[in-house]
């Protein structure tokens, strides 16, 4: 189970607001061949080294975050996003004559079609970095991690980095850095390093296309640097983790679907950080961190990442020592749908016991899943299943029925109701599509009349004939 409540991670780097601008394009301007966006909302959060940060807070640790912001709008806006997250400590440093950093990206339906920058990238002064070292030493102790976010827009000098990583020696909390410098030797004393494959071949300057091109660059750098290990992020590759004793480790990507990969490498970062901190060896801190990152690459902007739905993520895949419920409490499943709604997803739900899995069941997901962009599948409890088949079922018991379910690709998210019909989920979910077999007809599935009162659709899709657990049931007793 993953559990981060009570870690602390600081958090140091370039701290930003990000901006986003909703819309939707209909036509071209006659002015010039750009799109015309008619603006529906608006949404502003923490970027940069804040993103690091509402990342740990999400996960349920608690962040503290040490950066430099000016005093204008955007930074009392920042300050105003970090004072509203209960799991984040705002430890900002105010430069006298500085811009905070804004970020403004212009959405139409859900591709970025602009961004605008507001910037002033230079170096801390000799004021602003004593003000900056001097809030990581008065915090470090007893956190279990120092995340350097570093975005070169001037809050990690080397005066900065070395006087942090001392710190952090000295209070015996480890260093990741997730670095934009091309040399590395900038965060030497760091314990953990988290380029991406394109600043690794940059910064080692060899190739790092391939996974043993990645290992041999991962080595020259570190040698280079004088740093123990290197998480190299790959994107649909996945991530490959080389430490200087001689050993590496790999595993794949598990996004299904990309929508946008802003703010991935602050998601796998913190996750990294907190997992590590919670105890787990790197390897196991890099599955989880994986894991993180294929969840948070399909939702649009700079997102998170729950527990509860990075515990499902890595029940689902698999994850070597991972144990836990595959399906969604209500909370989780409310999320997930309310931010595959945000991304304009059109959302499936079918029920059912599935009590043992077989063709019957796989037909029924894949056509319900074809009707929408994200279906949900609810099941019934052990409970409700033995009240309405009978006191010898469920064969198989529901944490076992959740994981085949949620491992289809088929599936997006499992949850598990205890009634006998799943009418309250329909209530609380209002999907756009709700799915049954056609042995049922449309006046008898649980919840159409809400569906079709909110403007969604009731389909009936087709069965194999002569599939069913009743039937493999008497048969394994014949």
């Amino acid at each position: 189970m993953l559990d981060f409540a009570g870690i602390r991670v600081l958090v140091l780097g370039d701290a930003m607001l990000d901006r986003f601008l909703y819309g939707d394009v209909d036509r071209i301007s006659p002015e010039a061949p750009v799109p015309v966006v008619r603006l529906r909302r608006s949404h502003a959060m923490p970027g940069g080294a804040g993103n690091v940060a509402r990342n740990v807070s999400a996960l349920g640790g608690t962040a503290v975050l040490v950066g430099l912001v000016g005093e204008d709008g955007a930074a009392a806006e920042l300050r105003a996003l970090l004072a509203g997250d209960a799991g984040i400590e705002d430890a900002t440093v105010t430069g006298g004559a500085r811009r905070t950093v804004l970020k403004t990206r212009v959405i139409a339906g859900n591709q970025q079609v602009a961004r605008l920058d507001e910037e002033e990238a230079r170096p801390a002064d000799e004021g602003e970095a004593a003000a900056l070292v001097a809030a990581v030493r008065s915090r470090v102790a007893g956190c279990g991690a120092l995340v350097l976010s570093d975005y070169a827009k001037g809050t990690l000098t080397p005066a900065v980095v070395a006087g942090a990583i001392a710190a952090a020696r000295e209070a015996g909390v480890p260093v990741f850095a997730d670095p934009k410098s091309d040399d590395f030797a900038l965060y030497r004393g760091a314990d953990c390093l988290t380029p991406n494959a394109r600043e690794l071949a940059r910064a080692a300057r060899m190739p790092a296309g391939t996974e043993a091109e990645v290992v041999a660059a991962a080595r020259a750098a570190m040698r280079a640097a004088g740093v123990p290990s290197l998480l190299c992020t790959r994107a649909e590759r996945g991530m490959v983790l080389v430490r200087a004793d001689g050993g590496h480790a790999a595993v794949a990507a598990q996004a299904r679907e990309v929508f946008d990969v802003s703010g991935a490498g602050d998601t796998v970062i913190a996750t990294l950080a907190l997992a590590h901190a919670a105890g787990r060896p790197l390897e196991e801190a890099m599955r989880i961190a994986n894991a993180a990152a294929g969840i948070v690459v399909g939702k649009l902007g700079t997102a998170t990442v729950g527990a509860e739905e990075l515990e499902h993520a890595l029940h689902a895949g698999g994850v070597d020592g991972m144990e836990g419920p595959a399906a969604l409490g209500l909370a989780a499943a409310l999320r997930r749908v309310s931010e595959w709604r945000a991304q304009g997803l059109r959302v499936g739900f079918t029920n059912g016991c599935f009590d043992i899995l077989h063709a019957g069941h796989v037909s029924l997901l894949q056509a319900a899943r074809r009707r929408c962009d994200r279906l949900v599948v609810a099941l019934n409890t052990d409970a409700s299943v033995a009240r309405l088949k009978g006191p010898s079922r469920p064969i198989t018991p529901l944490a076992d029925r959740a994981a085949v379910v949620a491992a289809l690709a088929a599936v997006d998210a499992v949850v598990a109701f205890e009634e006998d019909t799943p009418l309250e989920l329909v209530r609380a979910l209002r999907p756009d599509v709700l799915v049954k077999g056609a042995d049922y007809t449309e006046d008898r599935v649980v919840g159409a009349d809400l569906v079709r009162a909110s403007g969604g659709e009731v389909v009936l899709v087709d069965l194999l004939p002569g599939r069913s657990t009743t039937g493999l049931a008497a048969r394994l007793r014949e």
